[in-house]
């Protein structure tokens, strides 16, 4: 018998710690499922055997971690062809072996690798995604353990793919809802700079010619343009210290948290964030309930992949009501974060004993909801952008021809 020192999770989500007696390290992965902890690491200990003989190095020693990085569509694509090929009827080394073969070069290549090489060690799927690659976050590796107690990985793979892809796209969809305005903000400011830093110095010589007072505005402009020509690099450096300090500020824990907190206040951009809380919040709950994860693992779980520090706070919030017996649209409604009607659509899905289809039915309207808000906001972010920029461009070029004017009505043929 050899001895295997263990940190796992818990069936509750908490964690757990202990050592394990097995003939090898399969058969102690196998008294870990069946005590219904999922193991996070599994280390053998150095020492002597009941035979009097020291363990065989080789597979029982521990396996070095993997930092082996992954993309979302790499996470999505592999997602896809391992559910295809165990649906298929393959096993899971099988799986692995052929997904390793692949002809390109790539990550996902070599993520099967480490896989395949862990499970052939007796490595639980799960606990190998742990092991080799910190792209598949805590969320998705419960799944598959989920997925692997209950006998329907293919289904829940296909279903975890479905889900991706889906989060994918929503993620895309904000993100190009603010690439063009974004695009049109910047064009506009680097044309104002080259008027200001050019265009207007080139007329001076004009303007001095006439000895005539200029325009209001005009005056406006040469002092502006003065400002740019002789201090650039002040404003330059001011700007690039302002932002310096703001990056400063968010990579501290209370400066993040009020920069979450303030991007969901924002004018038609917060609703954005929000709803976008809404859809993934409850589509990412609706898998896990589906998935046969009690509801306060699967609480525990959405909230440790909440990016948004302010929402993850709230959320910890709810965790520990539901914990000490409450609700979970008792939770949410105590928060006042979330919309009456979604609390009101999840109380229904409680009433119903249906929590996973009622939490279904909550994502695909926020998502419809995110659609149509995120329409509105390329619809009026767009224009708004483009007249405020437009605004700024005719204002500069309305001094500089009211100057020209007046400069060429003060010339006198001699």
């Amino acid at each position: 018998m050899a001895l295997f020192s263990y940190n796992a999770v818990s069936q509750d989500g908490g964690r757990v710690s202990g050592q394990v007696e097995a003939q090898s390290r399969a058969e102690a992965f196998r008294k870990l499922d069946r005590e219904r902890l999922q193991p996070i690491s599994l280390v053998q200990q150095e020492g002597v055997e009941k035979n009097g003989q020291r363990p065989p190095r080789g597979s029982d020693e521990p396996v070095a971690t993997r930092n082996i990085r992954l993309s979302g569509s790499q996470i999505i694509l592999f997602t896809e062809e391992m559910s295809d090929l165990l649906d298929a009827g393959l096993q899971l080394e099988p799986a692995l072996r052929v997904m390793e073969g692949r002809n390109e070069l790539s990550s996902i290549k070599t993520v099967a690798s480490a896989l395949r090489q862990q499970v052939r060690e007796g490595s639980s799927l799960s606990n190998a995604l742990r092991l080799v690659s910190p792209s598949f976050g805590d969320l998705f590796c419960n799944l598959v353990a989920a997925g692997e107690i209950s006998g329907s990985l293919p289904q829940l793979l296909q279903r975890q793919a479905m889900f991706l892809v889906a989060m994918e796209d929503l993620r895309k969809k904000v993100v190009s809802a603010l690439i063009y305005p974004s695009m049109i903000f910047v064009l506009g400011i680097g044309l104002i700079f080259l008027f200001m830093t050019y265009l207007v110095p080139q007329l001076m010589t004009l303007f001095q010619k006439t000895g005539r007072d200029l325009p209001f505005t005009t005056k406006i402009l040469v002092q502006t343009s003065d400002l740019f020509s002789h201090y650039w690099w002040a404003i330059i450096g001011g700007i690039a210290a302002v932002v310096f300090g703001f990056l400063r500020l968010i990579q501290t824990v209370p400066g993040r948290r009020w920069w979450h907190r303030t991007q969901l206040r924002i004018p038609l951009f917060g609703s954005v964030l929000r709803g976008r809380f809404y859809a993934q919040f409850s589509e990412t709950m609706a898998n896990l309930i589906a998935n046969g994860i009690p509801l306060l693992n699967s609480l525990r779980l959405m909230t440790s992949a909440i990016g948004n520090l302010h929402l993850r706070g709230l959320m910890e919030k709810v965790v520990d009501m539901v914990r000490e017996g409450g609700t979970l649209s008792r939770g949410l409604q105590r928060i006042g974060e979330f919309p009456p009607l979604f609390i009101d659509m999840i109380a229904v899905g409680e009433q119903t004993g249906d929590l996973a289809k009622s939490l279904e039915r909550v994502g695909r309207r926020y998502d419809k909801e995110l659609n149509i808000k995120i329409q509105r906001l390329t619809s009026l972010v767009q224009p708004v952008v483009i007249l405020v920029m437009a605004g700024m461009v005719g204002l500069i070029a309305y001094s500089i021809i009211n100057g020209i004017y007046d400069a060429v009505g003060g010339l006198h043929p001699q």
